[in-house]
């Protein structure tokens, strides 16, 4: 091995996750997460002045992605979604070949976040568009910390339960990292309501959304464990009507490959006025009236 080369941690088994997803389509998948995002989608694209004419969806979990854009940029969106595109985490486009790179509700099972962008980057032509949208922030938070009370209580110690998730301030510096400009970060934050945990967990399922870690426990959890998951779970998450609360944080991201046409930041020094001269002119004002 070189000097100096990093190897990102294997945190995700991603050949699960496409057996899960499979299991999901076949109980009849739980796609409000993704509609929702799909929808906001739509709307950021339909707000960029630009046509795009080579645009890639990279490991959105449906067709619907590739479907609903293709209508709408008139365009075809190439899906990437191969068994083999999802382990080994490599996108199979030339460099300079896309205008637009997509993604819905995939990046949050990347293992190699840097390695993924920067292939992005590479393969995105000058003033080139990511447009993205990940799980991440305090998603199941809620579910995070009923299990760890279960767990202690009725086994003695902690396993892990719910994936580790990126925060904005993470990814807006992956992003700077992988050499993308001018980038922009947000959270749309959804809170949806369950009359228990175990429903909450069927439709994690039918999202194909459980867990994934490679450092799962393998054993099946104790039907005591769950009983009392959901209990604390009951107990310190549910609104006054019994349900409970399930919080579900979307991150958007978007970045565009540095192009001359793009704004630069002023230089220091560039200013034509000085912090100091307008301070010193508002306080003449303020002494004047």
């Amino acid at each position: 091995m070189s000097q100096g080369l990093t190897i990102a941690p294997v945190v995700f088994d991603r050949a699960l996750l496409a057996q899960r997803e499979t299991r999901a389509f076949s109980l009849g998948a739980a796609t409000f997460l993704l509609d929702r995002v799909l929808d906001d989608m739509e709307e950021r694209l339909a707000a960029v002045k630009r046509d795009f004419v080579d645009v890639a969806d990279i490991w959105t979990p449906t067709e619907a992605l590739q479907l609903r854009l293709s209508r709408q940029l008139r365009q075809p969106v190439r899906r990437i979604a191969t068994p083999e595109d999802r382990r080994q985490e490599v996108l199979p486009f030339a460099p300079g070949s896309l205008d637009l790179a997509l993604s819905a509700l995939a990046f949050q099972f990347v293992n190699d976040m840097p390695g993924v962008l920067a292939q992005i980057r590479r393969a995105l032509k000058p003033d080139g568009l990511l447009l993205a949208a990940m799980i991440g922030g305090d998603t199941l938070t809620e579910l995070r910390q009923s299990f760890a009370a279960a767990e202690a209580e009725c086994e003695g110690g902690v396993s892990p339960r719910v994936a580790p998730f990126a925060d904005l301030r993470d990814i807006g510096s992956l992003l700077q990292r992988a050499g993308l400009a001018l980038p922009v970060t947000d959270v749309d934050r959804i809170t949806v309501r369950y009359g228990n945990a175990f429903a909450l967990m069927a439709d994690l399922r039918r999202m194909g959304a459980t867990n994934i870690l490679v450092e799962r426990r393998r054993a099946p959890t104790r039907r005591t464990t769950l009983l009392r998951m959901a209990e604390v779970y009951a107990e310190r998450f549910a609104d006054g009507d019994g349900r409970i609360r399930a919080t579900f944080d979307i991150i958007w991201l978007s970045a565009w490959v540095p192009h001359e046409s793009q704004q630069k930041p002023l230089k220091p020094g560039s200013a034509t006025a000085s912090l100091e001269e307008a301070v010193k002119k508002a306080v003449k004002k303020a002494k004047e009236i």
